[in-house]
């Protein structure tokens, strides 16, 4: 299997994380998503009173300098972990 089928397939997977995922760990995922998909950031900032978008926005710039390879694979490395910890929790 390749990278990007591999990305795919963890991406479908995302759909089954827990409700309790952290905002955080949400965030780490959309960056690296958006990064392996679209590549750098190609939109301005949002504003001071649009925090959710603003804190997607700002996820995404701080994996800017990842090529989409990169970005791919550590998306996958951070969804397996998710789910590793989830199935860890429900045992």
């Amino acid at each position: 299997m390749g990278l990007q089928e591999e990305f795919e397939e963890h991406a479908e997977k995302v759909k089954k994380l827990p409700e309790n995922t952290t905002d955080e760990n949400k965030l780490i995922l959309y960056g690296l998503f958006k990064q392996a998909t679209v590549g750098p950031v190609n939109t301005s900032r949002p504003g001071i009173f649009n925090m959710r978008d603003r804190a997607k926005w700002d996820a995404w710039k701080a994996v800017e300098g990842k090529s989409k390879d990169e970005a791919m694979s550590d998306y996958i490395t951070k969804v397996k972990q998710l789910l590793e910890e989830a199935a860890a929790a429900s045992a």
